[in-house]
Formats: structure tokens, sequence, C-alpha cells
């Protein structure tokens, strides 16, 4: 009673301290989240904020559409969508683009045109049936009318951005003088003699051509565009699988073997022996699959060939009622018994296609007539008969069914009614080697029967196997003793895996808003946690895999600022550039010479000639491509002598021959259409890879995915 007393006379204390506790409480989430009333921003594109709110609700919508999506993958595929809409719109209103209602439906148009609801007779999209549909959806169900209100203003950002690309497009043209320029770049050919020393003749380790990590750094940041690397993480991951052990593989197995013996169960308090799987009644076969088996029971007949290929020989010969097994069979440890065989149950056949005007599915450069490809097809069968080896040729001469052109018109493994009727019939009711002419809905077929298949129908009685509790635990204890390992002894991850038996898998370049790490997949909170501001170099975490399939432990390797390429990677493709540059001035001092003959006789080397080299294709045949020296070797005069040429591969002395200029064509008008196919295709792209380069953007996504 004293204890109840004191509270009641220190009710109101109690009553502010936990009032302050939770006010603290909410004020805390309050400054996390950004303030009071003040919405969350998942970036920005040249000062246009985009909020994390009505951002979401889009992440969320794309991964209903997209099933299987994470919510990182979502997120970047809204985060592109939203950040073209904004630049687009920015030039759409410089350019004082406006769109009206038949605009917005030309985009409803694209997106709903395959819908046999807003179609017409003329299979086109019918603007005035999808207004007769808003008309009546805005009656009967507001709601929905609303979500497609909502989302309006997206899609006339989508038709401004297709009037501008339009626009665009039509602004893009070739000249006739370009046309000339690209048809003698392909047509006109150079021969030339030259002398070549390889970069390859001096060795990389040489002390004359070794490249400092400043070198590196100054070459990039000369090419500041060329060599610019956004922010990135270099991990360490060892994978603790979750895999069966030996004893789990076994205990699988020995439960699969009892349901081979008879066992008693009690049923309704009398005891009942329930036979093994080889004794069960054919009847009662899919029940018992059904009850013990983890793989449905399939009553089809199958082929030796759709057999597992390793046990194929052993099930195809068993009798029915036999058993074959317990074996593994993908993860599956598997008893299959002989339910049933059937003779024919597949056939192996080759045919010609011979399409006419108005077939089914005629190509619309057939000109033949009904009459015209029977009396072919007779023609080829006629010819087949005489030889039966030309049917492959003649496939490949006559037929007009691409599905089987490149295989000589054969289809292995035919199940019953997979083929049109007349088809079907003539190859199941005819012996194998039969030929003849049968007549489809496609045209006339010339068919020969080449194999026929028996079928089993057989029942597969299987376990998966799977790790059990015990192995998981002993799994989970691993990870975790190497995390604390790691922790405690500050030793190389990569040395603590060895010694205990497990592999360091390298994920270098993990981008901020990356789901997947190598050889593990969609982890996205491996990634938050090396973004993580508290995660330092050295770092080691261990993490649960969301799949359940084992934990990782992950070490912090490297973090990469954004700027120029790390060190590591700028010697995979700078190194050898600056190298190369120092090789060529000790390649230089050799090639003493006025001439090609003394400038190889000076270095060791021969004189070669190139032949028909164009500049559009500027390959020279054993060295690859030289634009340079091709290039300078177009520029020569015949008979004329270049200059060293530090080329691709090496350093080059050409003499030019002759330039074999291509006829000039009466019109560039075929010239000037493909250029602009190939100018205008892609523009949308290649302007959003522009604008994205110049612009501001401020990318906070990885906060929020």
């Amino acid at each position: 009673m004293a204890v109840l007393s004191k509270i009641r006379e220190r009710s109101i204390l109690l009553i502010g301290i936990i009032g302050f506790c939770l006010l603290a409480f909410i004020i805390g989430d309050v400054v996390k989240s950004g303030g009071f009333g003040v919405d969350k921003y998942v970036g920005s594109v040249n000062g246009t904020d985009i909020a994390y709110l009505e951002f979401n609700k889009k992440v969320a919508n794309m991964q209903q559409r997209q099933q299987g999506a994470t919510a990182g993958q979502a997120a970047g595929y809204v985060w592109n969508m939203e950040v073209d809409k904004i630049l687009f719109e920015e030039l759409c209103e410089k350019a004082g683009i406006r769109v009206g209602k038949d605009h917005v439906l030309d985009i409803y148009g694209q997106m709903l045109g395959n819908n046999p609801q807003f179609v017409n007779a003329a299979g086109k999209f019918d603007k005035a049936k999808f207004n007769e549909f808003l008309v009546n959806l805005k009656k009967n169900n507001p709601e929905q009318w609303q979500a497609i209100e909502n989302e309006r203003p997206d899609i006339e950002a989508s038709a401004r951005k297709q009037l501008y690309a339009t626009a665009l497009k039509a602004a893009f043209f070739t000249t006739d003088f370009e046309a000339k320029q690209r048809y003698a770049a392909e047509s006109d050919k150079v021969n030339f003699d030259y002398v070549s020393v390889s970069y390859s003749t001096i060795n990389d380790e040489d002390p004359k051509v070794k490249v400092t990590d400043q070198e590196l750094i100054d070459y990039m940041k000369k090419n500041p565009k060329k060599y610019k690397a956004e922010a990135s993480r270099d991990l360490e991951v060892v994978f603790v699988e979750n895999k069966p052990s030996a004893q789990d593989e076994a205990e699988v197995k020995k439960s699969i073997e009892a349901l081979l013996v008879p066992s008693v169960k009690l049923v309704e308090g009398k005891t009942d022996t329930i036979p093994g799987f080889a004794n069960v009644p054919v009847a009662e076969v899919p029940s018992f699959i059904a009850e013990n088996s983890e793989v449905p029971y399939d009553s089809t007949f199958v082929t030796k060939g759709q057999l597992p290929v390793e046990f194929a020989q052993q099930i195809s010969a068993l009798a029915p009622g036999q058993v074959f097994g317990p074996y593994n069979n993908n993860g599956y440890y598997t008893v299959t018994r002989m339910i049933a065989k059937k003779p024919g149950a597949s056939v192996k056949a080759s045919h010609i296609l011979i399409g006419y005007k108005g077939a089914q599915m005629a190509d619309g450069k057939i000109t033949l007539t009904k009459e015209q490809a029977k009396a072919k097809a007779e023609e080829l069968l006629a010819k087949v008969n005489a030889n039966p080896a030309s049917f492959g040729q003649l496939v490949m001469e006559n037929s007009n069914d691409p599905g089987s052109m490149n295989n000589q018109g054969v289809y292995d493994n035919i199940a019953p009614n997979q083929m049109v009727k007349p088809f079907n019939d003539f190859i199941f009711n005819n012996p194998i080697g039969k030929t003849g002419v049968v007549e489809t809905d496609f045209g006339f077929h010339v068919i020969k029967v080449l194999d026929k298949y028996d079928g089993v129908r057989v029942a597969n009685l299987a376990k998966k196997i799977q790790p059990s509790e015990t192995t998981i635990d002993a799994n989970f204890q691993k990870a975790t003793k190497l995390e604390m390992d790691a922790r405690d002894t500050k030793k190389p991850l990569a040395d603590l895996a060895k010694a205990a038996g497990l592999t360091v898998t390298p994920a270098n370049k993990i981008g901020e808003n990356d789901d997947n790490i190598p050889g593990v997949g969609a982890e996205r909170e491996i990634v938050r946690w090396a973004y993580n501001d508290d995660t330092k170099v050295g770092d080691v975490k261990k993490f649960d895999l969301s799949s359940a399939k084992g934990s990782v432990v992950v070490a912090l390797k490297t973090i990469n600022a954004k700027g120029v390429l790390p060190l590591e990677e700028a010697k995979l493709s700078v190194l050898p550039i600056i190298r190369n540059e120092k090789k060529a001035k000790i390649i230089r001092e050799k090639m003493q010479g006025a001439t090609l003959e003394a400038v190889a006789q000076k270095a060791g080397a021969t004189v070669a000639n190139a032949t028909g080299v164009t500049l559009a294709n500027p390959m020279i045949m054993g060295v690859g491509p030289e634009m340079k020296v091709v290039g300078k070797a177009f520029g020569l005069g015949a008979g004329k002598t270049s200059k060293l040429i530090d080329g691709q591969s090496g350093v080059f002395m050409v003499r030019t021959k002759n330039v074999e200029v291509a006829p000039a064509q009466p019109s560039q008008a075929a010239m000037v259409a493909r250029l602009n196919g190939q100018g205008r295709s892609g523009i949308e792209n290649r302007l959003s890879i522009a604008l994205k380069d110049k612009a501001d953007i401020e990318d906070n996504r990885s906060k929020f995915y």
C-alpha cells in the first residue's frame, strides 16, 4: 500500500517523464525525416526537387507492373523517367511546345493500341471508343477514373517530349556533300606498302617504359570527361551457402527408400499395411505420389530423349511395374516406376513447305497460285523419291517454312496433335521412310517420316535434397565466427576464409544505387552498409541472405570517390596508352632512314603491303585497325612516302601505291536516306544522355531504397 501511495503522489511527475520521452521520440523521428510538414526529396534536377511521397507511389506501381522487381530496381527505372521528364520539360518550355487533347490521345493510342476494347474495324486505335470508355468510367467508377486522371500530367509530358523529338528528327538532315563523303569512305580503296615495328617487341617490364601512378593521374586529369568515374565500392565477399551435407543427402535417400517397402499405419484405430511404391496398384499410383512425393504425377507419355540423360537407358528398359532408383535427379532423390509403354508415341519428320498466294501466314512475296504450288510440291516429291539424299538441299532451295529452314526441314520428337491435322495424320499413320504430299491451310508439304519413338509413362517418387536445421545452424555459426575473428584479430578476411575452407569473391565497382552483388544476388542491405558514413575500409559485417540460402561475410576493401577512374581500373585502360607512347619513342630511334627499305633494314623488319583498304574499315590484314595509318596513306600521293606514324599497334612508315576512286553515283538519294535513318534512330536516347551529362543532378535514392 505504501508503494501505491508513493506512485499516486508522484503520478504527475511520472506522466511528465513519459510525455517527455514520447515527445523526444517524435521529435527525433521528425528531425530524421526532414522536419515538420516538410516533404522528403529523393533528389533534384537543375534545382527541381523530386518529392519522395509521389516518387514512392510510382515505385510501388512499377513493382506491381513488373512482378519480381526489387524496390531498388523499380526506383532506378522511375528515377530515369523522372529525370528525363524534368530535362525534356525544360527544353519544351524554352521551345514553347504545348499539347492538345489529340496529342494526349496519341500517347494513349501507343500504350493501348493492341487492346481490342479500343480498336476499330481497321485494327487502329479508336479515339472515340477511348473517350466513351473514359466518360463511362467517370460515371460508374470515379476512383479508377481519378487514377487515370492523376497520370495525365505524365502523359502530357510524354506527348511534349515526343513532339520535341519529332521536331528534332525533322531538323536532322544529310547534305549531298556528306553523302558523297560517306560513299567515298566506304568505296574508295588505297593500296600501299608499309614497314611496322610492333609495341610488343619491347617488354612491358622494361624500366624505360615503366608508368608511375602520378603519370596515370596526370593523363586522366587532362581528359577528365573521358576518364570520369562515379563513386563506387570494392568489396570482398565470403558466401557461406546453406548446401545439404553428405548426412543430409543420406537422410533424404533413407526417407525415400523407406517408401519402397511396406509400412504399417493406424487408420481409424486399426492398423493397415501400405504397400511399397513398386507394389502399389496402378490405379492408386497417382494418390501415392500426391501423398508422398514433392514432384506431382504426370501421365504424359514421354520419349527416351525426354528422360534424365544419365539414366534414360535404365529407365526406358524397365518393364511395366519395375522401379529404378533412388538416383539424384537435379537435386531430388528420385525413384522411377514404369507404368506403361506405347509404340510410336512421337515422330521425327522432315518437310518442304510450298506456300501459295492467299495461304495462311504466306509471305507477301509468294506469287504462286494454289494449283502451281501443288504441281511444284509433286515435282519435288518425285526428286526426293529419285534421290533421297537431296532432301536437305531441296529444303534450302524451296521451303517457305523459316522455322525448319536451317535444319534441313526436320522437326524432331513431334507429339500427337502438335501439328495441323493433315500433317499429323500422315506422319502418325505411315511407316518410317514413307514420303508424300499433304495439303494444309499453310500450303503443300512434301513430307518424309524419318523415325518413330516409343513412349513411356512413368511415375516419379521424388524428394528434394535440402539442408537440415543442423546444417543451417552450423553454417550460421561458421559465418558468425568468421565475422568475429575478422573483427577481433584484424587479419585479412581472405586469410581467415582460406583457413576456414571458404572462398573470397571480389565484388568491385558497386554503385550507390546498385542492388546486385556478384555471386550473391539482390541484397540491397549490403550496398547500404558499404555506403554508410560509419563504415570504414577494412570493416567486416555478416549478412543473412533474404533468400535464406545462407549468409555472407563482407569486407569493405576500397572506397572509390567520385572523380577520375580508380588507379587499379586506370591500369587496365590508361596504362597501355602511356606505355605505348614511351615504347614509340624507343622504336622511332631504331627506324632510321628515308625509304621503307632502309627503315626495314635498320629496324630488322620487312616491307609488307596492304590492298583494298577503305577509310570506313581501316583494317590492315594481319595487323588490325589502323585509322591514322590508313588515313595517311589516302592523303599521300602515289609513290610518296610518309614520315613515322605512331599507330594503334606499333610505329609505321607507309608508301602509297595508288588510290582506287569508286565511280561517282548518279544520285545521292539512297545514301542520304540511309544516313538520315541512322542519324535519326535513337535520337531521344542520345539527347537524354547529353542532357544528363550537362545537368546538375542530385541523386539521394540510396537513402530511401
